[in-house]
């Protein structure tokens, strides 16, 4: 239990259903689709849907989607690959005949044609009880009528304020500003957008006045997409990934997320003494942050697109995790730095629903960088993703950009179970951070007995490439010891990352925690 004395929030409970995500919109939007009839897929996709409108910078309708599926009555759980790919057209070798090394984060080759939409139509129509027009109304009308610019909002707004480019700057700026906490915020062209999905499903979006306003957009913008492209999308349904720590089973996605890095940096640290570390010492900050090194260095090496690369299943090789392990020095940082994948970002909404039949969804949607790739159509304001910048140019590489191709991506839901028994659904925002804030929240739960809340509220650090990004919840001790053993370590410019979870606790109520660090909140009924 919390000390009442300090700042901070308690756990949140309830019987029926519940919503954690990063906005109160999105999670009281996500409560009235349960009240009404919805059940958490339904919910899942209202609150993740207006999210776009609430924080703009991190996701939309021009984003991709993940999401893991845990049905009314059953712990088989399904995961479900809303991510887009490389149009038909791309070509790896035409970025290095101009001189990148990297895809171009701020141009048409990074964007990867939109998968979400597709997914939440495909999450519908497997999951949902009320249909999207009836799911998408409310959501509508809050595009329409528009919201107040929360202050986390307003602050990363600011932060990532010259990105949108063309006829984006109209719509995501004020008067050429980024827009201050408080401040109206609508998004009518894309409010028509909607009106057309929940008519038409997917084909509202992927067809029509809509694709060819995308494609036009894109095309006049210097890239190759085009109308077979989009008609040629679909989201697709897999088996999750299981990995095994400290009594719980990891869910999580597979490939072409980066699911298996979390399985791989947990199974690392699991032949440490990192369970028995203090939780706020350095030495649990210096172990966790060679394991994330070297998990993520497998993830650069592997994680692609699995119609191109079978390599992510060596992740999940027990034998792998020990060698790795024992490359670890309990004393010293690594003289071999591990850099990042191609293109680094912090911008992804995260939405946790679970319904009174306790299906759970967790679902994860994220535009890529902050504005994604800043090019929006012209005429219905739909801001497209940057994800192609998470391929590489690499020759030979299986996450190399190339046609029809799924870029690498660093969205992943997660689930814990016990005895084959599902009982939390979490996600964690962040980027490149996520695989080490889903170890990060599981050891926080499974070696420090930490409710959902307090497992998330507990201070973070992350070996960001050769920085070790250290939050000011860390004494200045802990910091110096860690310099002491050879990090460079920083305090970070901003929060690392959000997370939002729920308990589906065994005497039947739920327990929700969400994250200080955005403006969201945990609701239930």
């Amino acid at each position: 239990m919390r000390d009442f004395h300090l700042p901070g929030r308690s756990a949140t409970y309830a019987a029926n259903g519940m919503c954690a995500t990063s906005h109160p919109l999105g999670a009281l939007v996500a409560i009235d689709t349960l009240r009404r009839g919805g059940n958490a897929a339904d919910a899942a996709i209202a609150g993740a849907i207006v999210l776009g409108l609430c924080e703009p910078q991190m996701t939309g309708l021009g984003g991709d989607m993940f999401a893991l599926v845990k049905p009314a009555g059953s712990d088989d759980v399904a995961a479900l690959n809303g991510s887009g790919r490389a149009p038909a057209g791309a070509d790896a070798s035409d970025l290095r005949d101009a001189g990148h090394a990297v895809v171009p984060p701020d141009g048409p080759a990074a964007v990867t044609i939109p998968g979400a939409v597709d997914g939440f139509c495909a999450l519908s129509d497997r999951h949902g009880a009320l249909g999207l027009q009836d799911t998408l109304g409310p959501v509508i009308a809050a595009f329409d009528a528009g919201v107040p610019v929360a202050p986390r909002v307003a602050f990363d707004w600011a932060v990532a304020g010259g990105t949108p480019q063309g006829s984006a700057r109209a719509v995501y700026l004020k008067d050429g500003a980024p827009p201050r906490a408080g401040d109206p915020f609508a998004l009518p062209g894309q409010a028509e957008v909607l009106r057309r999905i929940a008519k038409d499903g997917r084909d509202g979006f992927y067809a029509g006045e809509v694709a060819d306003d995308m494609t036009a957009s894109l095309r006049a913008a210097g890239g190759v997409h085009t109308e077979d492209d989009f008609a040629a999308t679909r989201a697709d349904w897999a088996t999750p990934l299981f990995g095994r720590y400290g009594g719980h089973d990891l869910i999580e996605h597979p490939p072409n997320g980066q699911g298996a890095t979390a399985i791989l940096m947990a199974d690392i640290l699991s032949h440490t003494d990192y369970a028995d570390a203090d939780p706020l010492s350095a030495r649990r900050v210096h172990l966790e942050a060679e394991a994330a090194r070297l998990a993520y260095d497998a993830r650069n090496r592997f994680v692609a697109d699995p119609d191109h690369a079978a390599g992510a299943a060596a992740m999940l090789d027990a034998d792998v995790a020990r060698r790795l392990a024992a490359l670890i020095d309990p004393n010293r940082a690594s003289a071999t730095l591990v850099q990042g994948a191609e293109a680094v970002h912090r911008d992804t909404i995260y939405i946790t629903v679970v319904d009174r039949d306790r299906m759970a969804v967790s679902l994860i949607y994220s535009i890529f960088h902050s504005f994604g790739s800043g090019i929006a159509s012209d005429r219905f304001g739909i801001l497209f993703q940057n994800r192609g910048a998470g391929f590489t140019l690499t020759p030979g590489h299986p996450n190399e950009l190339g046609p029809g191709k799924r870029p690498m991506h660093t969205i992943i839901p997660g689930m814990l179970a016990r005895d084959g028994v599902v009982h939390t659904s979490f996600g964690v925002m962040g980027g490149q951070y996520q695989p080490n804030g889903h170890v990060r929240f599981l050891s926080n739960v499974a070696d420090h007995g930490m409710d959902v809340q307090a497992a998330i509220d507990a201070p973070r650090a992350f070996a960001d490439g050769p920085v070790l990004n250290v939050e000011r919840g860390y004494g200045d001790d802990v910091r110096s010891a860690l310099s002491d053993m050879g990090h460079d370590v920083r305090i970070p410019e901003t929060a690392i990352g959000g997370a939002q979870a729920i308990v589906m606790d065994p005497a039947g109520h739920l327990i929700g925690g969400s994250d200080p660090r955005k403006d969201g909140c945990a609701l239930g009924y």
